[in-house]
C-alpha cells in the first residue's frame, strides 16, 4: 500500500490511478450511452409523427458523446491538485471545448432544420432567386454561428474578447487591403443577386468561358462547360465584363453564305433563293423570317446570304442539319453547283 501513497506531482499514486478509472469509467459510459441512443432513444422518436426529435436526436448524438467523455476527463483531473495557475489553464480549457462543442450542435441542428423543412419548400417555389440565396444563406448562418461560438468560447477561456476584436479591426483593414479581389468578389456576388443577369441553370458567356450555372456562390460562380468540366468564376468577373446569357436568346441565328459556279444563270440564282426559301417554310423548329438575297461577286462564286431562326425550344444542332441535308439535296436536283476555289492559267506559246 505504500506505493499508493507515494507523491508524484503533488498527487498520490492512488490519487492518480483513481483518476485514470474515472476517465475509463467516463469511456464506458458513452459507449453506453451510444447503445442506448441508438437502440432505444431513436427507436422512440422514429414513433413519434414530427421529424424535429428525430433530427434533434441525430444531431445531439455525437455531440452529447464528446460533453459526457469531457466531463469524466474534468471530474477526474477536479480531484487532482495542482498548481494555482495549472488549475485556471485547465478550467479555462475545459470551459472552451465544452462552448465549441455546444456550438457544433446547434450549427449541425440548424442545418439539419434547412435541409429538412427550409429547402423543400425552396424547391418547390417557382422563383429562382431562392435557390441561388438558400446556399448563401446557410452558409452565412453557420460562420455566424461558429464566430460567435468561438469569441463567447474565448471569453470563457480568460481572454480579453475586446482587446481581440480590436486588434482584429486594425488587422481587418490590412486584410481589406490586401485582399480586395476578395471583396469585389462578394460585391460581383451580391450584383448577380439584385440584378439577376442570370439564374441556375442559364448557359452563360462571360471572359471566354461558356457553360451552365451550377451554383452561385458570394465569392465565385460555379459553371458546367460544354465538355463537361467545372469551373469556379470569380464573382468580380461577372462586373468587369460583358455577360451573355445565351438561355435568354429569343431564337438561334444562323448565317449561311453560299457560292455559286459564275456559269450559273440569272434564273438559276433565283431559283436557288427560292428552294432557301421553301426549305425553310417546310422546316420544323425554324422561323418563318428568312433574310435571303444574292449579295456578292466573290473571286469564284456568286454569293448568296442565307439567314434563318430556330426556335428557342427546338432542337438546334437538328434543325441546322435538316437545313443542310435539304439544301444538299434541292441543290442537286436542280443541277446548283456549288463553287469551289479555282484559277486559271493563261499560256501564251512562243513558235
Amino acid at each position: 500500500m505504500d506505493f499508493f501513497e507515494k507523491q508524484f506531482y503533488n498527487n498520490t499514486v492512488g490519487d492518480w490511478a483513481i483518476s485514470l478509472l474515472i476517465i475509463i469509467g467516463a469511456v464506458v459510459v458513452t459507449k453506453l450511452l451510444v447503445w442506448f441512443i441508438k437502440n432505444i432513444v431513436k427507436k422512440l422518436s422514429a414513433k413519434s409523427k414530427t421529424r424535429i426529435d428525430d433530427l434533434i436526436v441525430d444531431m445531439l448524438e455525437e455531440p452529447l458523446i464528446y460533453i459526457v467523455a469531457l466531463g469524466g476527463i474534468w471530474f477526474a483531473i477536479k480531484r487532482l491538485t495542482f498548481s494555482e495557475q495549472v488549475t485556471v489553464y485547465l478550467n479555462n480549457g475545459f470551459w472552451f471545448v465544452v462552448i465549441l462543442v455546444v456550438t457544433w450542435f446547434i450549427a449541425r441542428l440548424l442545418e439539419a432544420l434547412i435541409d429538412e423543412y427550409l429547402t423543400p419548400i425552396v424547391k418547390k417555389s417557382e422563383s429562382d432567386i431562392d435557390d441561388q440565396l438558400l446556399p448563401v444563406a446557410r452558409k452565412a448562418i453557420k460562420y455566424a454561428i461558429w464566430i460567435l461560438g468561438i469569441i463567447i468560447a474565448l471569453n470563457n477561456a480568460g481572454f480579453n474578447v475586446g482587446a481581440v476584436l480590436a486588434g482584429l479591426g486594425i488587422g481587418g483593414l490590412a486584410l481589406a487591403m490586401a485582399a480586395k479581389d476578395t471583396v469585389a468578389n462578394f460585391f460581383g456576388g451580391f450584383t448577380i443577386f439584385t440584378d439577376k443577369p442570370f439564374i441556375l441553370g442559364d448557359r452563360i458567356k462571360v471572359a471566354g468561358y461558356d457553360g451552365i450555372v451550377q451554383e452561385v456562390g458570394l465569392r465565385s460562380t460555379r459553371i458546367k462547360t460544354l465538355a463537361g468540366t467545372i469551373l469556379t468564376v470569380p464573382n468580380m468577373k461577372f462586373t468587369d465584363n460583358i455577360v451573355e446569357n445565351v438561355s435568354l436568346e429569343p431564337s438561334r441565328k444562323v448565317t449561311l453564305n453560299l457560292g455559286l459556279t459564275y456559269d450559273t444563270p440569272e434564273d438559276k440564282i433565283q431559283l436557288a433563293i427560292d428552294i432557301l426559301k421553301d426549305i425553310i417554310a417546310n422546316t420544323e423548329g425554324a422561323e418563318d423570317n428568312v433574310p435571303v438575297g444574292f449579295n456578292s461577286f466573290g473571286d469564284f462564286s456568286l454569293g448568296i446570304i442565307f439567314i434563318y431562326y430556330i426556335k428557342k425550344e427546338a432542337d438546334i444542332l437538328q434543325v441546322q442539319t435538316d437545313v443542310n441535308m435539304q439544301i444538299l439535296k434541292r441543290f442537286n436536283e436542280n443541277k446548283l453547283e456549288f463553287a469551289f476555289p479555282t484559277q486559271s492559267i493563261l499560256a501564251q506559246i512562243s513558235k
